[in-house]
């Protein structure tokens, strides 16, 4: 007899976005263009046009994979999609204007370090050869605010089989492009630009790890990370690094965008830890987009039974396992 065990992120098929209403996206899209001013409006037809050049468009929605799912409902699409981070382009969470003058295509993407062969391939190509599914995942930001996301892609381990890493090489270096005259904010000097972000292997192999093409049914909108970005969900969100043009992978821990700018609030694992405060608020507790209430903060944000053990034995690392 096969019993079904319940794991930490499961949510109901209730509480899931039902499929169908994803593919009824164009028909409300048409709908809002009839009169509709507002800014959301306009961000949602933009997006469409986006889509329609989206040399994989063809692919999505993708089938979900309902070994990954939540315990809360979806955060609405016009929330997570005007309410971002991407310093590249400014520092203030309204950036999804600006973000759509990144230019996507052609976008080339890099394996190179301790591989056995460095290679740059082109976007489409890399998306087309992976084994693209849809899944809900968490994401908490170390600013103490949380959202769900339908996220569309494939697992990091299938870029690792891609790449074909060596033997040696314990970590992977992520770097994202480097533009001043399109993404302003690379103008500020005080910045190590390009953001760049690191895991362990095992870190990277792990079955939660995920390499993102899409959300929401349809290929992913330029400020969440376009045309590739990381999602990484027991950890703080500025580890899920976005538009990355390289992975590289190194015997040497790499030093990662806010961990050069304060290691002592942003380090190298930053992995959710309720009972860890960040220097200036407490992480006890998070505030999910949409809500007006609190609620509890889980130890890697509730993915703890699948991904506790990749740190066990770690303890000399001490809090900064967690920072």
């Amino acid at each position: 007899m096969l019993i079904k065990r319940q794991r930490g992120f499961d949510l109901p098929e209730s509480s899931a976005t039902a499929e169908d209403l994803f593919h009824q996206r164009r028909t409300l899209l048409k709908a809002a263009g009839f009169g509709a001013l507002s800014a959301g409006a306009g961000l949602f037809m933009g997006q469409a046009r986006a889509e329609e050049s989206d040399p994989t468009a063809d692919l999505y929605p993708v089938k979900r994979n309902e070994s990954y799912s939540l315990q809360r409902s979806l955060t609405d699409e016009s929330l997570t999609s005007t309410y971002n981070n991407f310093y590249e382009f400014g520092s203030h969470k309204q950036i999804w204007r600006r973000a759509q003058d990144l230019k996507t295509r052609p976008w080339t993407v890099t394996f190179d370090g301790l591989v056995e062969e460095k290679r740059e391939v082109d976007i489409d190509t890399l998306i087309r050869a992976m084994p693209l599914e849809e899944r809900l995942y968490r994401h908490r930001c170390v600013e103490a605010w949380s959202m769900t996301i339908p996220w569309s892609g494939f697992p990091m381990k299938a870029l690792l089989d891609y790449a074909r890493p060596l033997g040696s090489a314990k970590y992977v270096e992520m770097q994202t492009f480097m533009d001043p005259s399109v993404a302003a904010g690379q103008k500020q000097v005080w910045y190590p630009w390009p953001y760049g972000e690191g895991l362990t292997i095992e870190e990277a192999s792990n079955d939660l790890t995920f390499l993102v093409t899409g959300a929401y049914g349809k290929p992913v909108a330029k400020q969440y990370g376009a045309p590739l970005r990381l999602a990484v969900p027991w950890k703080y969100g500025f580890k899920s690094i976005k538009s990355i043009v390289r992975f590289n992978f190194t015997d040497e821990r790499p030093a990662t965008f806010w961990e050069t700018i304060n290691k002592q609030e942003y380090g190298f694992w930053a992995n959710v830890n309720p009972e860890i405060s960040h220097p200036r608020w407490s992480q006890a507790t998070e505030k999910p987009l949409g809500s007006s209430d609190r609620i509890p903060t889980q130890i890697y944000n509730g993915y703890g039974e699948y991904v506790a053990d990749l740190y066990a034995g770690m303890e000399s690392e001490g809090d900064r396992l967690f920072r």
